[in-house]
């Protein structure tokens, strides 16, 4: 699209969003049935682009993209009249007689750009809250993974029209022209580095946003953990969709009582899941493309695998690796991986753990793995980041109870479920004083006696 284009498109969304015609919640349930419905018919077209666009398998692409975006609109069909009702709250006396409520309203136009490594799913779950909220929305799918936006495109226009959900493809450019728009709200997944260009355009329009970014998301792995259990939920996690997983373990933070079990559990557990030649496993991803492929690479020191390491230029595919002896100062540790590449580190004790967590960039995710509470609660209390798992990985951002977002550099906001329909939605404050009664104290002339009353009021 021409800047001209979008101009055009988001005063039409506007417009019709000034209309009124999305503030029925009966409105919005229709909208999200018809695209619940349209989600599943497509869940064929959905599972070949992300096969062609990532490799991924079709048991993995709907477990990790299209069940969820399911899950998530019908969370939303249930509970939709709920989330937008009125609430009343409570008045004080001072403001005799009144009713005071809050009332949940659509913030109006939405720009929803997504990444390319969950690109269905990360696009779809924001999309499926603005629409409950009651907003019309543009959504900008990432030109990394053609495919899937063509699908997307496809879906989204049979199923709304273009005043009310509209998708823009291509790359920077029309990126750039869209945030040259006034919007009402802007949610962002993907790098940090892009994350601070939405910000700074937001910031001229003074319009809120969300942003989902990402970190180096540690794993820990203390002496009391069951150490086969954590392998084969680290290597679920780390290794899904190719280690192209915004919340997955970056780099394992290990007891050195226990590094020898845990490498040796890790090197079975990635032989028992992928097999002995995950190259050639048809439900093994491939990097998302060239350039990605071969930063990843840079990052491997043959000298520190010791499982892995072996890669395919023409598929883009890059072996489940693991690394041991590994320190800050290597190249793997300077940068989040975003790849099937694992560090392991050691720590001596817990409190150089939470020092280490909380002395670098607060990651999105952080994981540990310990029987022994007071180490959880330790952790799980005094280091910052955005959300994680006690004895297991990734899994906390797949539901619709809990809302997933970051904190400091790894983000900004929540979403999912309700958290995600009040990130869509301004909470209006508002103060119903009824007519029949006016008491005169806080006009003036003041008297003393008037005084005294507003002073017992507010104490």
């Amino acid at each position: 699209m021409q800047e001209t284009e979008i101009q055009a498109l988001v005063a039409k969304q506007r417009e019709f969003f000034l209309s009124g015609e999305t503030l029925p919640v009966d409105y919005r349930i229709r909208a999200l049935k018809k695209l619940k419905q349209a989600v599943a018919e497509n869940e064929g077209k959905i599972a070949e682009a992300l096969r062609k666009d990532l490799g991924k398998s079709g048991l993995e692409g709907f477990m990790s993209e299209t069940g969820l975006v399911l899950s998530e609109i019908t969370y939303m069909l249930r509970h939709v009249r709920r989330f937008a009702r009125e609430k009343t709250v409570y008045t004080p006396l001072a403001q005799f007689a009144s009713r005071s409520y809050v009332k949940p309203t659509p913030y109006g136009v939405a720009l929803i750009m997504s990444p390319w490594n969950y690109p269905f799913q990360l696009t779809m779950d924001p999309l499926v809250d603005a629409l409950a909220a009651g907003n019309t929305a543009i959504v900008k799918p990432s030109a990394y993974s053609p495919a899937t936006s063509e699908v997307i495109a496809a879906l989204i226009s049979s199923v709304f029209p273009p005043e009310y959900v509209a998708v823009v493809t291509g790359g920077r450019e029309e990126n750039q022209c869209l945030l040259n728009q006034k919007f009402d709200y802007i949610f962002f997944t993907g790098s940090q580095a892009v994350g601070k260009e939405v910000m700074r355009k937001a910031a001229g329009n003074l319009t809120p946003v969300t942003l989902e970014l990402g970190g180096k998301s540690p794993c820990i792995v203390d002496a009391s953990a069951k150490i086969p259990l954590a392998a084969r939920r680290i290597v679920f996690g780390k290794f899904l969709n190719c280690g192209q997983t915004c919340v997955a373990p970056d780099y394992i933070l290990c007891d050195p009582r226990v590094k020898e079990e845990l490498l040796s559990c890790l090197s079975a557990e990635i032989r028992r899941q992928l097999g002995p030649e995950p190259l050639r496993n048809g439900n093994y991803g491939k990097i998302i493309n060239a350039k990605h492929f071969d930063r990843l690479t840079r990052l491997i020191d043959p000298q520190k695998v010791v499982c892995g390491g072996k890669w395919d230029a023409d598929s883009l595919r890059i072996e489940p690796t693991v690394m041991d002896n590994v320190t800050l100062d290597d190249a793997v540790m300077q940068e989040e991986i975003f790849g099937p590449v694992l560090p392991v580190l050691t720590f001596e004790g817990i409190p150089e753990v939470v020092s280490h967590v909380n002395s670098r960039e607060k990651p999105l995710a952080l994981y540990i793995f310990s029987e022994d509470k007071r180490n959880i609660r330790r952790v799980t209390s005094q280091c910052c980041y955005g959300g994680g798992c006690v004895n297991d990985v990734i899994i906390h951002l797949a539901t619709s109870h809990m809302g997933f977002g970051g904190v400091g550099e790894s983000g900004m906001g929540a979403y999912h479920g309700k958290t995600g329909f009040d990130t869509f939605s301004h909470r209006k404050s508002i103060l119903d004083k009824k007519t029949f009664l006016d008491l005169p104290m806080r006009y003036q002339p003041y008297t003393p006696f008037h005084e005294k009353l507003i002073r017992m009021f507010l104490k």
